[in-house]
């Protein structure tokens, strides 16, 4: 089953603010082109390089919070460098995900929501933590341009 791609996001530094964008180069050296994350430090492994959420799992995690929380949240304010939908992401190390023509990126651990979704909306991190809805982390392996609207697969 195939996906779409549905959104592109990327911070200069942490805690930096968010844009979003519709379309962006993302390489093996640099991750998301212009995000803080993306390049791997000398002797790291870079299994932090990339982060992507899936739509489905972000609309299951806002409609847990209480009645009085703001259910419209951007999916941004995740931090997420990208939104897929219509697809399941791995839930497992090692897999490959692909989108657009050329970008390749490997699944290295699950995305743990931390203590700045409470910052944003109270509960938040509670509810991201069940079932990887936090999201993946990831290592680019091919170098792609991507936009929104580009095809997401699962590779085996």
């Amino acid at each position: 089953m195939n996906g779409r791609l549905g959104g592109i996001a990327r911070h200069e530094k942490s805690r930096g603010a968010i844009e979003t964008l519709d379309h962006v180069s993302v390489t093996c050296e640099r991750g998301v082109e212009g995000n803080g994350r993306g390049r791997i430090a000398p002797g790291k492994s870079g299994r932090r390089q990339i982060s992507l959420i899936e739509a489905e799992s972000w609309a299951a995690a806002l409609a847990e919070l209480s009645p009085a929380s703001d259910h419209d949240l951007p999916w941004h304010v995740r931090r997420a460098n990208l939104l897929v939908q219509g697809v399941r992401l791995p839930r497992e190390p090692g897999k490959v995900i692909a989108i657009g023509k050329s970008l390749r990126i490997e699944v290295t651990c699950e995305c743990d929501p931390c203590f700045r979704m409470d910052e944003i909306q109270p509960g938040l991190k509670s509810a991201l933590l069940p079932d990887w809805r936090g999201g993946v982390l990831g290592r680019v392996l091919t170098d792609g341009d991507i936009a929104v609207g580009d095809e997401v697969r699962i590779e085996e």
